[in-house]
């Protein structure tokens, strides 16, 4: 896409002025033209402004997405042409969606469908949005297909706001348990340490960690800073790629209560993207393909693969999911119910609905089990500061 100023005039002679991205000069001139304007000057630009570099560094947000979609699948119901609904959209909308609109906008007016132009548009479109889309335009009920997707779109962001919300508390205590570390570390046990060199007092061994392990971080914070922050790239590099993504998945698996909430959550997305795919009307393998590459599960990924394979050499899916490990037999079974109904969807749409509740579950269960391991390791780590701080106190005390 390449960026183009130009100035026109309309028919009752008034003149004005802008900016627009495009394939080619021709397309731009083409797209003015169809709205009655009058070229006088048409130029390609290097594209920067303001509104143009925050598009590029800033992605519109997850609930922005959502409003679009709900809001243009309102329009194009109520019979608005699709250029005109993006018009108003596109007006209505913060800068980081405004530039994206703008782009699809111009593409549509191009002669691209809706759905290849959000695909490179720069958005953060997914893949099974834009297979829904593209499946909509398809059958010409775009509108449900959006009204649909609106409605998925909703329930993610209610069921991961839930989740984000269980584990603040956690979150908040163990920085402060870090923080804390830091400044005794750093600032009064050093000045303990200055304090029992002065006395020449025997100091038992809890004290003398302590006192080690304060003296190395203040000498030598630069290097435990470095160390860290390699081993932490080093760590995400590896987890990155094939092997340590399958290696974390695997042991995130096997973390008590952890392990299984995130299998959870997984079928949960499993469930909804199935369903709503089939819904709008997408062959089953492709469906499976597309939900294969959304999961954002290397293991259960593969599994899905595997069970569009079987299905494609003609089993159920049915059965193909019967054969999978890690999916549990009452998701075989249910499968199996919907498929003998001609309700998958429907079926699924349920099961989604079963496997958030549960998850919620595993959310309180594991927040519930979080706090008193928090209290253990707090409480440890006050008795042993208690233990090598007092200490040297008594026994100097105990001298006199």
């Amino acid at each position: 896409m390449k960026t183009y100023s130009y100035k026109v005039v309309d028919k009752t002679g008034n003149t004005s002025s802008g900016v627009m991205e495009a394939v080619d000069i021709k397309q731009v001139a083409s797209i003015l033209r169809s709205k009655g304007l009058f070229i006088t000057s048409l130029n390609e630009t290097d594209g920067f402004s303001l509104d143009s570099v925050f598009g590029r560094f800033s992605k519109p947000k997850q609930d922005e997405i959502t409003n679009f979609t709900r809001q243009l699948s309102t329009m194009v119901g109520a019979g608005l042409p699709l250029v005109n609904a993006l018009r108003i959209l596109k007006m209505q909308s913060s800068s980081s969606l405004k530039g994206v609109i703008d782009k699809v906008l111009t593409d549509v007016e191009g002669g691209l469908t809706l759905a290849e132009a959000l695909e490179t548009s720069g958005g953060g479109f997914s893949t099974v949005y834009l297979a829904m889309v593209r499946a909509g335009e398809s059958a010409g009920v775009l509108d449900q297909v959006l009204n649909k997707l609106a409605d998925a779109l909703d329930k993610q962001r209610e069921f991961r706001s839930k989740t984000k919300g269980a584990m603040v508390y956690p979150l908040i205590v163990l920085i402060g348990m870090i923080v804390i570390s830091i400044i005794m570390m750093v600032f009064v046990v050093p000045k303990l340490t200055a304090m029992y060199k002065d006395f020449g007092a025997d100091l038992p061994t809890p004290t003398k960690i302590l006192m080690g392990v304060s003296d190395f971080v203040v000498k030598f914070w630069y290097v435990v800073t470095i160390v860290l922050g390699v081993a932490f790239v080093l760590i995400r590099n590896w987890a990155k790629t094939e092997v340590g993504a399958l290696v974390v998945e695997q042991l995130t698996f096997r973390i008590p209560i952890w392990g299984k909430l995130r299998k959870d959550l997984i079928l949960t997305e499993f469930a909804r993207t199935v369903s709503v795919l089939l819904g709008a009307g997408i062959p089953i393998l492709d469906t499976l393909q597309i939900v294969s590459d959304t999961l954002g599960s290397l293991v259960f990924g593969t599994e899905v693969r595997q069970a569009a394979t079987m299905v494609e050499k003609g089993v159920s899916l049915a059965e193909a999911v019967d054969k999978m490990e890690l999916f549990p037999p009452i998701l075989g079974q249910m499968i199996a119910v919907g498929e003998e109904t001609g309700k998958l969807d429907e079926v699924l749409a349920k099961l989604a609905v079963f496997y958030e509740g549960e998850s919620e579950v595993k959310i309180k269960a594991l927040t519930t089990a979080i706090e008193p391991l928090i209290m253990i390791v707090m409480g440890i780590g006050v008795g042993f500061l208690v233990i090598a701080v007092i200490m040297p106190i008594y026994n100097l005390t105990s001298q006199f």
